[in-house]
């Protein structure tokens, strides 16, 4: 079972969808990440609870980076 999410290209966080404590469903929008002028909607990879949100809006991110972890 996936515990992280990790940014799959570097980008800016243009939006988070998601708090710590939601409940959330496989593919729903967790945040947006505008990646070569091109937005990317990251969905969730699979239903669970998201423990912690490790970006904010505006933020730079890293491939690879940890953008939101589940319980």
């Amino acid at each position: 079972e996936t515990k992280e999410l990790k940014a799959p290209m570097p980008g800016l966080v243009l939006s988070v969808e998601v708090t710590p404590g939601k409940e959330v469903t496989k593919d729903q929008p967790l945040l947006i990440l505008e990646a070569m002028k091109m937005e990317n909607v990251i969905k969730s990879p699979r239903e669970g609870v998201i423990a912690k949100v490790n970006v904010q809006k505006g933020q730079a991110v890293e491939k690879n980076e940890l953008l939101i972890a589940f319980e």
